[in-house]
């Protein structure tokens, strides 16, 4: 049996809800070519590099920002680590469904639907390929990929009484849209509302 003293409170019977994931690190064969894809094409702002402390081993890293709720920056959502062992490792192209285990991808969400849109232009503008341009019951998203092929989707959020009363239902809408040309930066604004009924895949 553990003791616990007066300011120690007793362990739960179940685990805590957490309030959502805090950040993401990512590991990255080339810190600089990495840098320059986060920041000036997905448009992440650098906050902080981990200074390198003479006797001790500390991997090359960054930290990134996007925007908080009120607009002000966060001391970090995304982190990048340089793995020079990783140099010569063989990039292998995003995938849903991949044949290995690990990381699939990281969903970044815009402010709302004329940024987001204002997003793909500009990836689009950049030659950014669109590997699936999907319709979620609660998002509407475009995935992509970064230089080492960590898979990132670009997302908005549909509003909440749109998806709240049935997520099941939400996330198993997906309406695959074109990924290529005009049509890929179309967004149609009469989300379906999930109200406990699930509704089929398209």
């Amino acid at each position: 049996m553990q003791n616990h003293d007066a300011d120690t409170p007793p362990a739960p019977p179940h685990a805590q809800p957490p309030r959502g994931i805090n950040h993401v690190v990512l590991n990255v064969r080339d810190l600089e070519v990495s840098h320059r894809f986060w920041t000036e094409i997905v448009g992440f702002r650098c906050v902080a590099e981990l200074k390198q402390v003479p006797g001790r081993r500390r991997p090359k890293m960054r930290f990134y920002s996007g925007l908080d709720a009120h607009g002000g920056v966060t001391h970090h959502d995304l982190a990048l680590a340089e793995a020079p062992r990783a140099e010569g490792a063989a990039r292998e192209p995003w995938d849903l469904m991949p044949s290995h285990v690990g990381l699939n991808h990281v969903a970044i969400a815009w402010p709302d639907r004329e940024s987001w849109l204002k997003q793909l232009a500009f990836l689009r503008d950049k030659g950014v390929p669109f590997h699936r341009r999907v319709n979620h019951g609660m998002t509407h998203s475009v995935y992509i990929s970064d230089p080492d092929g960590h898979g990132i989707e670009v997302l908005y959020e549909l509003p909440r009484q749109v998806w709240e009363t049935d997520i099941d239902a939400a996330q198993n809408y997906a309406e695959q849209l074109p990924t290529e040309g005009d049509e890929a930066l179309v967004d149609r604004t009469d989300y379906p509302v999930f109200k406990g009924t699930p509704r089929p895949v398209p």
